[in-house]
């Protein structure tokens, strides 16, 4: 799973691609949200808000 920022979502598809050699779902933070989870407050590759949750 990896919460990340527009500019780094090809970065964080390809990473999951790799490590499991399935698609992953792509999941909009700002249209969805979750009742026992709350999505870290920087991009895993940048200090930018995530935008994306990529499982």
């Amino acid at each position: 799973m990896f919460t990340v920022c527009k500019e780094h979502l090809e970065i964080a598809i390809d990473q999951f691609v790799d490590e499991y050699e399935d698609a992953p779902d792509i999941v909009d933070l700002d249209k969805v949200s979750f009742a026992k989870w709350e999505p870290p407050v920087h991009c895993e590759h940048c200090q930018v808000k995530p935008e994306y949750l990529v499982v």
